[in-house]
């Protein structure tokens, strides 16, 4: 069994983990964080009470279930912390939550080799997403115009999402940076293009009823070439989770994204 702590436990995310902890026979969760302690973990998935309930102090949590992993679906604002106790305390994170900096995660490999306790991170733990970011690798070496459109619910808290810069970020190890459309246009309204990424626009929408949405559009002569990707419930990320769950303890370092352990 792999002992799982689950922080943000009470979170959107957070429930659709521990439900997915519930219907695996080889995961067990032994604890959850949150900001508000005392709610039982089988309560908020609808199961009745378990005895597991949230607590506010990672540390001592960590420290006193002595877990396997620590899944994070918590704020950009706390998930560096976070996960800095767990590497502190030998429990290896796998990290859903976006927000972290090129410095955050260069820290975050070091202490994971120093500590000897792998980590993993995935912008995006749906299966289909990741297959849309091998797709867009692959098309921007025969399209390297393409603009990307991601889609999420009014709550979330960044901009664009991990998801749309982890896209652009793979496009650009095949694709040279670029400036699209005509050299001499203009915003007439500031931001109409988008956010650039090695010149790749990414435009964000945030609207109530969307879960997590991405379409990535090529342009070409005479074609364009779409491709697109839609979690229409956070159901779909937890096939990933449970697999980086199983797979996290035999990394190195910090891992990003799931295609590496496919």
């Amino acid at each position: 069994m792999i002992k799982i702590v689950v922080a943000g436990a009470a979170g959107r995310m957070g429930r659709a983990v521990l439900q997915a902890i519930a219907d695996d026979a080889e995961l067990e969760l032994v604890g959850a964080a949150g900001l508000r302690a005392g709610l039982d973990t089988g309560e908020l998935i609808g199961k009745g009470k378990s005895g597991i309930v949230t607590e506010c102090d990672l540390k001592a949590l960590l420290e006193r279930t002595k877990p396997d992993v620590m899944v994070d679906f918590t704020t950009p604002s706390s998930v560096f912390s976070n996960v800095m106790t767990a590497l502190d305390c030998g429990v290896s994170p796998v990290i859903g939550t976006t927000g972290l900096t090129a410095d955050n995660k260069k820290l975050i490999h070091d202490k994971a080799l120093s500590t000897k306790t792998p980590a993993f991170l995935a912008a995006n733990f749906a299966i289909g997403a990741v297959l849309l970011m091998m797709a867009c690798k692959k098309i921007a070496q025969y399209m390297p115009n393409v603009e990307i459109i991601e889609m999420h619910h009014d709550k979330k808290l960044d901009a664009p999402s991990g998801t749309a810069i982890t896209t652009a970020e793979m496009i650009s190890e095949v694709r040279k940076p670029m400036r699209q459309g005509h050299p001499d246009s203009k915003e007439t309204l500031s931001g109409a293009r988008g956010a650039e990424l090695n010149g790749i626009p990414i435009h964000s929408v945030r609207l109530p009823g969307y879960v997590a949405h991405q379409e990535v559009i090529f342009g070409g002569l005479g074609q364009t070439l779409s491709i697109r990707h839609d979690s229409i419930d956070r159901v779909s990320f937890m096939p990933g989770v449970v697999l980086a769950c199983k797979k996290v303890r035999n990394l190195v370092g910090l891992v990003e994204n799931l295609d590496k352990i496919l």
